[in-house]
C-alpha cells in the first residue's frame, strides 16, 4: 500500500502538478479510503471495488464531512483509480460512476478598509521576525495571492522596479500579479533586514524565510497572522485566504473589471470569481442607479429624470 501511494503521490507532483497542500490532501483522503476498504471490504482489494462500496463510503463520511470535503475525497479516489489504470491495473473507474455532492454556495468573508489597514500596519517592533511579518501582510492583502504561493516565491521571481511577481498558482500554471507602494516598502525592508542576517550564511533562494532561515510555511503564516488578528481585537477568525477575499472585493468595490480580477487571482473559471458579486451587491447598486439611463431619479419625489 505504501510503496502504491508513494507512487501516486509522485505523479500528482510531478506528471499533474498539483500543489504540495493538494497532494497531500489527496494521499490522506486515499489513505483514509484504504482503511475503509481494510475494515468493510471484507477481504476485497482496490482492484475488486465497485462504485456501490464508494457510494457507501461517501454516505458513512457524510454526518463527519461538509460536501466541499466529501467533494474533495470523491476527487482524490477517482483521480487514484485513473492511476491505477495508467499502471496497468485497472480497466475501469468505479469512482467515475459516483456523482460529486452539490457543493456549498459559501459567500466569502472579507474585512472593511478599516479592519484590514489595522491589521497590516500590527506588525510594529524593529525585529527581523516583525518586518517579515508586515511584508507578509502587506504583500497577501496587496497582491491577492494564496498562501501557498506566497511560500513559495523565490528572489528571483520579484521585481522590485517594475512591482510585480511571478506566481506559480494551481496546476503548475504561471501568472504575473503586481503589487502597490506599501507592499513594496514592506518588501524592501525585509530583505534589506534578511541580507543583513544572512550576511555569512549559505544563501537561501526562498523569499520568506523562518528564523532557522528555512523556507516559511503555510501553517507558521497562518500562526502569525493569528497573533496580529488578537493584537487588533478582531472578534472573528481571519485566514490569509479571508486577505485574499478582501483584495478581491475591494478590487471590485472600486470599479475594477471582473475578468481582471479573474486574471490577478488566477481562477481558471469566471464563475469562481462571481461570487465576489455578491458580497459587493451594494457597490454594484450603487453604480448601477447612477450609471444607468433607466435608473437614475431626479430630486424630491424620487421622480424619473426626462425623457424617462
Amino acid at each position: 500500500m505504501d510503496t502504491i501511494l508513494d507512487a501516486f503521490v509522485t505523479y500528482l507532483a510531478r506528471e499533474r502538478g498539483y500543489s504540495g497542500h493538494t497532494v497531500r490532501n489527496y494521499r490522506s483522503d486515499v489513505e483514509q479510503f484504504a482503511q475503509h476498504l481494510m475494515k468493510k471490504g471484507q477481504g476485497k482489494s482496490f482492484t475488486e471495488v465497485d462504485p456501490l462500496f464508494v457510494r457507501g463510503y461517501l454516505a458513512q463520511r457524510f454526518k463527519e464531512n461538509k460536501k466541499s470535503s466529501l467533494a474533495r475525497k470523491i476527487s482524490a479516489i477517482r483521480t487514484f483509480y485513473r492511476f491505477l489504470a495508467r499502471q496497468g491495473l485497472m480497466e475501469d473507474n468505479p469512482a467515475q460512476h459516483v456523482a460529486t455532492p452539490k457543493r456549498e454556495h459559501l459567500l466569502p468573508h472579507f474585512l472593511n478598509v478599516d479592519e484590514v489597514f489595522r491589521l497590516v500596519e500590527a506588525p510594529k517592533e524593529d525585529t527581523f521576525v516583525i518586518i517579515r511579518d508586515r511584508a507578509i501582510l502587506e504583500l497577501l492583502y496587496g497582491s491577492g495571492i494564496r498562501v501557498s504561493e506566497l511560500v513559495a516565491i523565490n528572489e528571483r521571481d520579484i521585481d522590485m522596479d517594475l512591482q510585480i511577481l511571478r506566481v506559480h498558482g494551481k496546476g503548475g500554471k504561471e501568472r504575473i500579479v503586481p503589487f502597490g507602494n506599501k507592499a513594496r516598502e514592506a518588501l524592501v525592508a525585509y530583505m534589506t533586514t534578511k541580507r543583513e542576517l544572512l550576511a555569512n550564511t549559505v544563501w537561501t533562494e526562498a523569499l520568506f524565510l523562518n528564523r532557522s532561515g528555512g523556507r516559511l510555511t503555510t501553517r507558521t503564516v497562518a500562526r502569525r497572522l493569528d497573533l496580529y488578528v488578537r493584537r487588533i481585537a478582531l472578534s472573528r477568525h481571519v485566514s490569509p485566504h479571508t486577505l485574499r477575499h478582501t483584495y478581491a472585493t475591494h478590487l471590485l468595490d472600486a470599479g475594477a473589471d471582473l475578468r481582471a480580477i479573474q486574471e490577478l487571482l488566477g481562477h481558471a473559471s469566471l464563475a469562481t470569481t462571481q461570487k465576489y458579486i455578491h458580497v459587493g451587491l451594494d457597490k454594484l447598486m450603487e453604480v448601477y442607479d447612477r450609471s444607468h439611463p433607466k435608473a437614475r431619479r431626479g430630486k424630491g419625489e424620487g421622480a424619473r429624470t426626462k425623457g424617462n
